[in-house]
C-alpha cells in the first residue's frame, strides 16, 4: 500500500546521493527491506528507506564492505547498542585502509622506478616488461606478495 511519503527509486536514489543501480543492488543484497511496488511495478521507497540508502552510500564512500555496512546498519538501528562495537569496526577499517595505503605507496614507488629506467626511449629492451616477466625475483618476493594482498583486499571490499 502506497503512503504519501513513498517515492520512486529514481527520486530515492537522488535524495540519497547514489545511483538507481546501486539502490537496486543494496535492496537485492538485503541491506534494505524489499521495496513495495506501485500498480505499474515501480519500486517505492519510504523516507526511512531513503535515510538508509544515504547511510549505506556514505559508508560505501568511506570504503566499508557490504558485510561491514550490514553490521553498521544493525548497530545504527539498535537503540540499545554500545558504541564500542562501532568504534571497533571503524578502527579495524582504518587499519585496513592504512595497510592498503602502504601497499599502494610501494606499488607507486616500484612503477616510478620502472618508468625512470628509461622505458619508452625507442629501444627494444623494456624495463617494465622485463620486470613483469621476472615478477617476484626482482626486489625479492615481498613486492609480489604485497601486490597479491592488495588485489585480495580490493576483491574483498567489493563483496
Amino acid at each position: 500500500m502506497k503512503s504519501l511519503g513513498d517515492v520512486k527509486i529514481g527520486t530515492a536514489a537522488r535524495a540519497a546521493g547514489i545511483t538507481v543501480r546501486m539502490a537496486r543492488h543494496y535492496e537485492a543484497a538485503g541491506l534494505l527491506p524489499p521495496a513495495i511496488r506501485d500498480d505499474a511495478g515501480s519500486r517505492l521507497f519510504s523516507t526511512a528507506d531513503v535515510h538508509t540508502l544515504r547511510f549505506i552510500g556514505r559508508a560505501r564512500s568511506l570504503g566499508f564492505s557490504l558485510k561491514a555496512i550490514r553490521k553498521l546498519l544493525s548497530l545504527w538501528q539498535d537503540a540499545h547498542r554500545s558504541n564500542a562495537e562501532t568504534l571497533h569496526l571503524a578502527e579495524k577499517h582504518m587499519t585496513d585502509l592504512l595497510q592498503k595505503q602502504s601497499e599502494l605507496t610501494a606499488m607507486i614507488s616500484t612503477l616510478q622506478q620502472l618508468i625512470d629506467a628509461r622505458a619508452g626511449d625507442g629501444r627494444p629492451e623494456c624495463p617494465i616488461l622485463d620486470d613483469l616477466a621476472i615478477g617476484s625475483r626482482v626486489n625479492g618476493s615481498t613486492r609480489y606478495r604485497t601486490m597479491q594482498r592488495a588485489r585480495g583486499r580490493a576483491a574483498a571490499i567489493e563483496r
